[in-house]
């Protein structure tokens, strides 16, 4: 801040001569204000900031993924039934994607460094909690507290990436990036996790997110530009929206659950419908809260934008199909071909460089097509690989050469290059103020759309048929994100 001086009066002296002589005394410069303790300091260079902030981002995700190849071996040694592995997968990703709405909000009203550190100091401590845990209720009271903390971390992040690129085409550009951590954290996930566990023991992967938040919260505060809490006075009178948050936090956690609950159990069961019909009844009910609500959690505008709904189901749609193939793939490999964890996780690999690679591509592209077309390449690509993986992945007796490895590599390819197209298109025209609700949103679609769309397909009997209609969903929508510029 530049402070200004002011120069002292003349005094009235004794006499003329000594008044014209005598220099005036200047009165002391007032202090300049105090900085507001999360003001918006940029750092001169974002790059080792974006990939701190990009680091955590991967992990969150890597920590939705980190248990499902070595879930088997969880079972047999806490002595599960598959009732009991379902939620403890489930667990993390229920209160993540319910709560994410609310944490975006908290980003924008409190600072988005100060909720990303609140939220990481909870993230950490459940995941230094859960492998210590001797018995499945501890260890599903830390993966539920790792949602809780993932899901002030997530939107709080991006609100800190805003600040990060104050302007719109840099903004767009780091999102281009941005957009395809996620499915890199659920590859990284699914390969270590099978490796760890098969090396040492399934306990030790929740070393990962441990030591991701232990160097975030210490390098944090020397790389991350802080953001002022929201300066509205109109909106900070207003206070929060808490029914609107108890209403989509619950809704949407009940309503997953359900969904959940369809592998093990028939969709007219009770142990579907009371929850799924409940969630749905209290969503119902938010979107009329947020219809009266004098600031509400989530504006009804917000999601009007064709752009911004385009990418968003792009993200919701896109991460379904990486994460059914490999939920489905994993299951396939172990079950019908009899391979070990390890080697299902290095059936893998071709998919993490496939990614990789496309993931380097993808922004080079968005910049020179535009987020709709790239976004459209991505989801076509896409659905070629999951056409072969219906076709020919799922059957034993076809090699893993010409059977799964093209699939393999294709999914990938289109999978990168659409989150990050997407993520641009439902970002782009977000206000700075609006930075963490973006983030709540477009992580919501992200957690919401594997437990969604994949629980729908999941209905049409067969494996192949599920991913058969999958790709079908990218094609329709890839032709939609072409049209858009």
């Amino acid at each position: 801040m530049r402070s200004t001086t002011t120069d002292g009066a003349w005094t009235a002296g004794a006499s003329t001569a000594k008044a014209a002589t005598t220099p005036p005394a200047p009165t002391p410069a007032p202090a300049p204000a105090p900085a507001p303790p999360d003001a918006h300091r940029p750092p001169r260079s974002p790059r080792p900031a974006f990939a701190l902030l990009g680091t955590v981002q991967a992990t969150l995700v890597f920590t939705l993924a980190s248990l499902a190849v070595p879930l088997p071996r969880i079972g047999v040694e806490l002595r599960l039934d598959r009732a009991d592995l379902i939620l403890l997968s489930a667990a993390y990703g229920l209160t993540f994607a319910g709560l994410l709405l609310f944490g975006g909000r908290l980003a924008d009203r409190y600072g988005g460094r100060r909720a990303l550190t609140a939220g990481l100091l909870v993230f950490g401590a459940a995941s230094a909690l859960a492998p210590l845990t001797p018995g499945y209720g501890t260890l599903l009271a830390a993966r539920f507290a790792q949602g809780l903390g993932a899901a002030l971390v997530a939107p709080a992040a991006m609100g800190v990436l805003r600040a990060l690129y104050p302007a719109p085409p840099a903004y767009s550009r780091a999102m281009g990036t941005w957009g395809g951590l996620a499915v890199l954290g659920a590859t990284a996930g699914n390969l270590l996790s099978g490796v760890i566990s098969a090396a040492a023991s399934w306990r030790w992967t929740f070393a990962v997110p441990v030591a991701v938040t232990a160097v975030a919260l210490l390098l944090g505060p020397r790389l991350l530009p802080g953001t002022a809490p929201e300066q509205d006075p109109t909106r900070t009178a207003r206070g929060l929206d808490l029914p609107g948050a108890l209403l989509a936090t619950t809704g949407i956690t009940l309503a997953s659950y359900g969904l959940v609950l369809t592998d093990a159990r028939p969709w007219g069961s009770a142990g579907v419908l009371v929850p799924l019909l409940g969630g749905l009844a209290l969503l119902a009910g938010f979107a009329l809260v947020e219809r009266r609500a004098a600031d509400p959690l989530l504006p009804p505008a917000f999601l009007r934008d064709r752009r911004r709904g385009l990418g968003l189901a792009a993200v919701a749609l896109t991460a379904s199909g990486t994460a059914g193939v490999f939920v489905l793939l994993s299951l396939a490999l172990q079950e019908d071909r009899d391979w070990s964890a390890p080697r299902t996780s290095g059936a893998f690999v071709p998919f993490a460089v496939a990614l990789l690679l496309a993931g380097r591509a993808a922004g080079p592209l968005i910049r020179r097509y535009g987020a709709g077309r790239a976004t459209g390449a991505g989801l076509g690509t896409g659905a070629v690989g999951l056409g072969l993986l219906a076709a020919t992945g799922l059957d034993p007796a076809t090699p893993y050469a010409y059977g799964l490895l093209p699939g393999l590599l294709l999914l990938p390819a289109g999978a990168a290059v659409s989150f990050a197209g997407a993520a641009v298109l439902a970002t782009e025209r977000v206000p700075a103020q609006d930075g963490g609700l973006a983030g709540g949103v477009l992580n919501t679609a992200m957690e919401l759309g594997p437990t969604v769309v994949f629980a729908a397909v999941l209905t049409l009997g067969t494996d192949a048929a599920s991913l058969a209609a999958t790709a079908l969903g990218f094609a329709a929508l890839a032709a939609a994100a072409s049209r858009t510029r």
